[in-house]
């Protein structure tokens, strides 16, 4: 099975980020214009959070309005969930599932490496099974092998 490190290798290592300080108008413009549903926490490069679009969703729900110059770290997660490289691509997964999240940024010797999303996982997954199926019908319909 892939691991995180080979999937950083396909996917790329880029990681979209914002400082505790940063409002939530520069998070959510940072969210649209790359394209992504969560944003890391990072202060002088350690992190220190992550906020997502729903984080976002839940703050205007709470409170009736989108407070748009309200400061990032009073809507973040500070308790992320990371992953190391060397964790397979169904492991992750698994632990995206049971914790409900989307995003799992990628740690290895207490450095940011990288950040995975669901979407990077449910990929992979389906590439790699496709491989497998088309594996299998080579092998029982004897073809492919180079007889």
């Amino acid at each position: 099975m892939i691991s995180v490190r080979d999937l950083l290798r396909i996917k790329g290592d880029a990681v979209w980020s914002v400082s505790p300080d940063s409002t939530v108008l520069a998070a959510l413009t940072l969210l649209a214009d790359k394209d992504v549903g969560a944003l890391l926490v990072l202060d002088a490069g350690e992190l220190k959070g992550i906020v997502s679009e729903r984080d976002f969703v839940r703050m205007i729900a709470k409170t009736g309005n989108c407070q748009v110059s309200a400061a990032v770290r009073d809507f973040m997660t500070k308790e992320v969930i990371t992953v190391h490289p060397d964790t397979t691509i169904a492991e992750c997964m698994q632990r995206m599932t049971a914790e409900r999240i989307r995003h799992l940024p990628v740690v290895e010797e207490g450095r940011l490496v990288g950040v995975i999303s669901i979407g990077d996982v449910v990929r992979e997954m389906i590439s790699h099974q496709a491989s497998q199926i088309d594996s299998l019908e080579n092998y029982i319909e004897g073809t492919g092998y180079g007889h």
